[in-house]
């Protein structure tokens, strides 16, 4: 799968399933991705019910396949371990990566474009913002679910054993 920027300068190569697609209402997300969409040219990155959408691979599986001179990491807090990357030659967002060993990279899912994952879920809802009932598509969790948790634990087994 490759996950370009809206003018194409920049691709992102994620390769093989990823570890499930989710929109996350968390207030880090929102505000991160208020953040971006306050850069100039950036386009949405939150959905329309607030939510940002993400597909998530493993860390050994993407890789940057054109344009990583272009990417700029961004902080929401001076002492997070979260970058929020965006591409500077049009401001999209594209990924997040951890200063911490988080086994996992989100990639905002708009960028795959009509290739993107479906969604399987929705987590942290219960920091949603704005007027509106959650979709009813995929299944909805107040936090973390254990099924959430449980992909990324699969994940890193599957890592572990070279898999």
């Amino acid at each position: 799968m490759i996950a370009r920027c809206t003018c194409g300068n920049v691709e992102v190569e994620a390769v093989g399933a990823p570890i499930t697609s989710v929109a996350c209402y968390c207030d880090d997300c929102q505000e991160g991705s208020r953040q971006i969409e306050a850069l100039p040219g950036a386009g949405a990155v939150r959905d329309p019910d607030s939510g940002t959408s993400y597909t998530l691979y493993r860390k050994d599986r993407v890789r940057y396949s054109k344009g990583a001179e272009l990417l700029k990491s961004l902080k929401i807090r001076e002492k997070t371990d979260t970058n929020r990357v965006v591409a500077t030659c049009c401001n999209s967002a594209m990924l997040m990566k951890f200063d911490d060993s988080k086994h996992w990279i989100p990639v905002y899912r708009s960028r795959f474009g009509g290739n993107a994952p479906p969604l399987e879920m929705r987590i942290c809802t219960k920091f949603k913002t704005g007027s509106g009932a959650l979709p009813t598509d995929v299944p909805s969790y107040p936090g973390f679910s254990l099924k959430f948790v449980g992909k990324l634990l699969g994940a890193r087994i599957a890592m572990m054993f070279g898999r």
